[in-house]
């Protein structure tokens, strides 16, 4: 698969990355900052903007003991209760219809990462242009189906997943007639560790999905995103918030406006840097190569002086012989006058 295209905007490796933004729950549960956060977005430059779309009941059930609660030891949500804090981090789905418009109005594409058929059934109703499959639901291979079965290209992220799980969600996707397919590397942490990215296997993931590659970052900053462009990432996706002293469920590794700016910037940048595999002078060095150091003729000299150190020397510009040709000509004799500011050529020792 050589491109993609999601809405307007065509991914592939001669295109420059897709930057999308993920609001997640930081609305904090208020339209108005959801607004206000896909106005950023769209001020910062990123190319789209995504939801997750679900109720509590969609994604779990209120049930309270130690299989429903998230380990004491997660360094945000140690021992919350799975139902209250989907409840505080959704987005309500009447919600969805004003965040879409308000996006398209800004020139972003909106889509969204459903948790279950009626957020599908919900998301087609807006016309999502595409359709993102969370790294835990990378094993709902019904769900991958049904949103493979839409025609919409599908982004597939691989937190906590192995290459047998990749490749089945993989599989259901191209077995349902869907090939446009983007699968992200993921750390499945929150925050995650650099460290822990292992940004080295997206070739290798591109290499056994046949698909384009791209990165779900959680770790702080854009350090990682931009490696990954560098090996191949077509998509780059990050959370992001207002200002991360809000605070939020997302918040410690979402964004803040400023920073997405200079994501989407930097990695258009490291984009334009790979180039092409070639070595040797570029176009815009031709100046460069005229200004190397050669041989030159350093003083005025006459027709028999012998050639010293002190009459010839290597210096700026280029045109004269290679300063390595130096041993070979001290102790020659000039052939003919020349004066200093003379390139040295043979013929005129």
């Amino acid at each position: 698969m050589s491109e993609v295209r999601i809405g307007a905007h065509t991914l592939g490796p001669d295109r420059p990355p897709f930057v999308i933004a993920e609001m997640s729950g930081n609305h904090n549960g208020d339209l108005g900052r959801a607004l206000a956060i896909v106005d950023a977005i769209a001020d910062a430059g990123a190319q789209a903007v995504k939801l997750q779309t679900y109720r509590p009941d969609t994604i779990t059930i209120d049930v309270d003991g130690p299989a429903f609660r998230i380990g004491d030891g997660h360094s945000l949500w140690g021992g919350e209760n799975l139902y209250k804090l989907y409840e505080k981090a959704h987005t309500p789905w009447e919600w969805h219809e004003p965040i879409f418009e308000r996006a398209r109005s800004r020139g972003l594409e909106a889509f969204s990462s459903p948790f279950d058929p009626t957020a599908v059934e919900l998301l087609e109703s807006l016309g999502a242009p595409a359709y993102k499959i969370a790294s835990s639901e990378i094993v709902d291979l019904p769900l991958i189906d049904l949103c493979a079965r839409t025609g919409k290209p599908l982004v597939i992220s691989t937190g906590m997943a192995s290459v047998a799980e990749i490749d089945a969600a993989v599989r259901t996707a191209r077995d349902a007639g869907n090939d446009q397919l983007v699968v992200l590397g993921c750390t499945a942490s929150y925050p995650a560790s650099p460290s822990e990215s292992n940004l080295r296997g997206l070739p290798v993931l591109a290499g056994v999905t046949g698909t384009l590659v791209g990165l779900s970052d959680h770790t702080p900053g854009i350090g990682a995103p931009l490696a990954a462009v560098a090996l191949g990432a077509v998509a780059i996706e990050k959370h992001v918030t207002l200002a991360r002293a809000d605070g939020g469920v997302d918040s410690e590794f979402s964004l803040e406006p400023a920073e997405l700016a200079a994501l989407v910037t930097e990695s258009h940048r490291a984009w334009e840097a790979l180039g092409r595999p070639v070595i040797g002078p570029r176009e815009s060095e031709k100046e460069g190569l005229r200004l190397r150091r050669s041989l030159y003729v350093v003083e005025d000299v006459r027709a028999g002086d012998e050639v010293t150190s002190s009459n010839v020397r290597s210096i700026r510009p280029a045109g004269g012989l290679a300063p390595a040709e130096i041993t070979t000509v001290l102790g020659r004799t000039f052939r003919v006058d020349a004066a200093k500011g003379t390139a040295l050529t043979w013929d005129l020792i």
